[in-house]
């Protein structure tokens, strides 16, 4: 196992806006946020991946509910280039560059009372109710930016994956209305963007631990697995106004049911200031995904993630990427 390196990179507020595509097959550009109100109990994601040379932006939205109910959709929206993120019902505004954004969803979504269904999406569909989703949240970044795009040569991960990556701590505010019933939204979350060639894929496995414990503290964990053996273990610890790299993570992983999904975590976070953070997470809502292309099976496991840390309880997202077949 190998401890990444801090790559060299370089983040321009212009670069919160769409980025020329560059042609390749397989181009995507994505912005994904995430968010939990401690308050509720209650959270989610939304992502946007323009992907114009193949036609279309697939659009996810997926709402965790208290009683450990999910609410989910994904679609591939036609698209006619890259000049927006407004695809699927979902739309991602950018206001003042670091700071604010706005993004909203107006459609449906899967109402599952069972979300280890969505391991056979076809199924889940049919067998489940689709019901009125509305999200309108206002987005303010509460940390530092983390990552941007690489100065120099990048990996064949990186040349596959994502060109340029970066990622903010953040609180959401607004509402998200359910089937006529609106609940007032404020939490904290993790946001990111990218851009460059995609394909799910291109790593072995990865896992992507993102958490915030208030508006001064949250970190994010990164492991992500070659195909040829090496693997990149990185991230970040957000104290106050400021961010500490992590050079190395160490993880334990408790694993339950007959698909082997993630539930209980332990984690090591090695800084490159030589202090370690420990933290324990517990899934408390569960939803595996599924990601096919050209024979191949990608599963993504979304864990709404219950956080422990410095004597702290803090929420956010744990996912688990691994390969079928």
């Amino acid at each position: 196992m190998s401890a990444s390196r801090i790559p060299i990179v370089r983040l321009d507020p212009s670069d919160e806006f769409m980025h020329a595509n560059t042609g390749e097959p397989n181009y995507n550009e994505s912005m994904y946020f995430n968010f939990f109100d401690v308050s509720q109990r209650r959270g989610g994601f939304v992502r946007l991946g323009n992907r114009p040379n193949e036609g279309h932006a697939e659009m996810t939205i997926c709402l965790y509910e208290p009683d450990a109910s999910v609410l989910f959709n994904f679609k591939r929206a036609e698209i006619a280039d890259n000049s927006a993120f407004d695809a699927g019902g979902a739309r991602f505004a950018v206001e003042t560059p670091f700071e604010r954004l706005a993004i909203s969803y107006h459609g449906k979504a899967c109402r599952l009372a069972r979300p280890l269904e969505m391991s056979d999406p076809g199924a889940a569909f049919k067998n489940n109710p689709f019901v009125a989703v509305d999200l309108d949240l206002a987005i303010k970044g509460v940390g530092p930016m983390f990552g941007g795009e690489r100065v120099g040569a990048a990996s064949s991960h990186e040349m596959e994956f994502a060109k340029g990556h970066y990622e903010q701590h953040h609180r959401a505010t607004g509402s998200i209305e359910i089937e006529g019933r609106r609940y007032e939204f404020d939490g904290l979350g993790l946001r990111d963007h990218s851009w460059g060639p995609r394909s799910w894929q291109a790593p072995a496995w990865y896992r992507w631990l993102t958490a915030n414990f208030g508006d001064d503290f949250g970190f994010m964990a990164s492991i992500v697995a070659s195909k040829d053996g090496s693997e990149t273990r990185s991230g970040f610890v957000h104290r106050g106004k400021s961010l500490t790299f992590v050079r190395e993570v160490r993880l334990d992983t408790d694993f339950a049911g007959p698909e082997r999904l993630h539930d209980g975590l332990r984690a090591e976070l090695v800084c490159v200031d030589g202090s370690t953070l420990r933290v324990e997470g517990k899934v408390i809502s569960m939803i595996p995904l599924r990601n096919r292309r050209n024979g191949a099976i990608t599963r993504i496991s979304e864990g709404m993630t219950e956080w422990r840390c410095e004597g702290r309880t803090g929420y956010g997202l744990s996912e688990y990427l691994d390969q079928l077949g």
